[in-house]
């Protein structure tokens, strides 16, 4: 058996702990394709790059592992950066694996090489950690190794390597990979920091805290349901940290990160703590909300501290942070204000949604929640539906996911074909009419793959957020009425069960749909609106 350097890039793999690969085959990167034939590593296709990154994404979201990703050079890889861009921003662990040119046309030459680029890795630099470029094969196990390391060290990340096609080919008399070393660079909190956050929470008799995706990505659920108790302090989350805390809790204030009661609590706390979220648009309220006390803010990406406003800064890792917190904090007797204040908030945004006739809107959410087991994993695609669930999804056993980093459209499916690869079990996607249109093409890998993936579209004839933005701002929507095809003929004719559903049998249907094997699809025709606009306004 001849081994080439594409061997050494799955035998790292394997020895790294992977066991699957996403992507699509191409010219340059043949090496590597012929060398999964000689290992243990499962391949999962894509139709589309884009897609084939938001599976690797889904995959390692719901796996709490890094996601391999190979894919080719040019055309292949500039598709792939849509996909790695909601990995970046929202910190997915990734090594990606490209393809190159030969050596020959490397440097900047116009060699006339297929698929060549200037410079390849140029391009991939807005939506990676860090990128590398294999000049010999002997640099691979340990650039692997290195890529790993730095995918999974916070903020975790897609880090990029790409390999020239004529090393992936060519022979190598590198031995077989046995012995890789990685190195995960710790992101601590300083004590000093600790000391003075503690001492302010101490002080404080107002205290809030806003858990984000970094408090679910670093494990931190029971840390950060420790503090909230020890400090009798209400927890609100994000759209990516839902389910770092108990919904049902008494102090849970759910999700309603963009509601104007939640903005007012939030203001008037005299200590807020933030952690694992960069306060970015949404839970900021759209950059409306001004802590009036002391606002704690602890992210392992440091350069989203202080970013909008100013701050206690603490650059560190959720969990890490949390613990010595709890350590430090004194433990206070409930007086039942604390919960009183959750109840009420709670209340007020219960009484707001009454009185904007969405009735129809939160039946459905109800149907959809009704329809899934506790447990089920969930993918949503930036839609109306989508929009809802973050504010009003109950995540229970299972995980909640959202492409509320980049937010491009079309995500949802691809994640989820990547979270079914990952799970072993059934999970669910919904997508509105445009956004499946992005992913339609899957349905032909969840068909090659049974994997079981319930894809719930709901069809509304267009772009139903942009629609809802440009009748609120200009009295009138252009460009966002669709084409779209029969979803439920179209689904069968790639070998997919599929169904329409209405709101009344939407539970139901979904339930059928879950004890059945591979993949499914149901579509439900609504036109659903969003609620009123809670934001604040900026004072002029």
């Amino acid at each position: 058996m001849t081994r080439n350097g594409g061997d050494l890039v799955v035998e790292t793999l394997e020895r790294l702990g992977y066991e699957m690969v996403f992507g699509i085959p191409g010219q340059h990167a043949l090496g590597l394709f012929d060398a999964l034939t000689r290992s243990k590593l499962e391949f999962v296709s894509s139709r589309i790059e884009n897609n084939a990154a938001f599976a690797a994404d889904g995959y390692a979201r719901t796996s709490g592992q890094p996601a391999a990703l190979f894919v080719s050079t040019g055309p292949g890889a500039l598709t792939a950066l849509s996909g790695l861009q909601e990995a970046y921003a929202t910190s997915v662990p990734m090594v990606v694996v490209s393809s190159q040119v030969p050596c020959a046309g490397l440097g900047g030459k116009r060699t006339g090489h297929l698929h060549q680029l200037d410079d390849q890795r140029l391009a991939a630099r807005n939506v990676v950690k860090s990128t590398t470029l294999i000049q010999q094969s002997a640099e691979i196990p340990s650039a692997i190794a290195r890529a790993h390391g730095e995918a999974v060290s916070h903020p975790q990340g897609p880090v990029w390597i790409e390999i020239p096609q004529d090393i992936l080919l060519a022979e190598t008399t590198v031995p077989p990979v046995v012995d890789v070393h990685t190195h995960i660079v710790p992101v601590t909190a300083r004590a000093e920091l600790l000391d003075a956050a503690a001492a302010a929470l101490d002080s404080a008799t107002r205290p809030v805290i806003i858990a984000g995706g970094g408090v679910r990505r670093s494990g931190a659920e029971a840390e950060l349901l420790a503090l909230a108790e020890t400090l009798r302090a209400p927890v609100v989350t994000s759209p990516g940290g839902k389910g770092a805390f108990p919904w049902t809790h008494p102090l849970s204030m759910q999700s309603w990160i963009e509601d104007r009661y939640t903005t007012e609590i939030l203001e008037n706390a005299d200590v807020v703590v933030a952690i694992g979220t960069a306060l970015g648009e949404v839970t900021s309220n759209y950059f409306t909300m001004r802590p009036k006390g002391t606002l704690i803010h602890i992210d392992a990406e440091h350069r989203v501290l202080e970013s909008h406003v100013p701050a206690m800064a603490i650059h560190a890792d959720a969990r890490e942070a949390l613990a010595g917190l709890v350590a430090r904090v004194r433990t206070r007797a409930s007086d039942g204000v604390a919960e009183k204040v959750t109840r009420e908030l709670l209340s007020k945004v219960a009484a707001r949604l009454q009185g904007q006739d969405l009735a129809k809107e939160l039946g459905i959410l109800a149907a959809i929640r009704d329809g899934v087991p506790d447990d089920a994993e969930t993918f949503w695609d930036m839609t109306i539906a989508g929009y809802w669930a973050w504010s009003c999804w109950d995540v229970r056993a299972g995980q909640f996911h959202s492409a509320q980093g980049a937010g491009g459209i079309g995500w949802g499916y691809g994640a989820a074909l990547g979270g079914a690869a990952a799970n072993n079990g059934r999970v669910l996607a919904v997508s509105g009419d445009g956004g499946a249109m992005y992913s339609i093409a899957e349905l032909a890998v969840a068909r090659q793959h049974n994997l079981p993936v319930t894809w719930l579209i709901v069809d509304d004839g267009g772009y139903g957020i942009l629609r809802e933005y440009m009748n609120a701002t200009f009295g009138k929507a252009t460009a966002t009425e669709l084409s779209r095809p029969d979803f439920v003929a179209l689904a069968n004719s790639f070998g997919v069960p599929a169904q329409t559903a209405t709101p009344a049998d939407l539970a139901a249907v979904l339930a059928d749909c879950w004890r059945a094997d591979g993949p499914n699809v149901v579509v439900l025709q609504e036109h659903l609106s969003m609620f009123a606009p809670t934001h604040l306004e900026l004072p002029a």
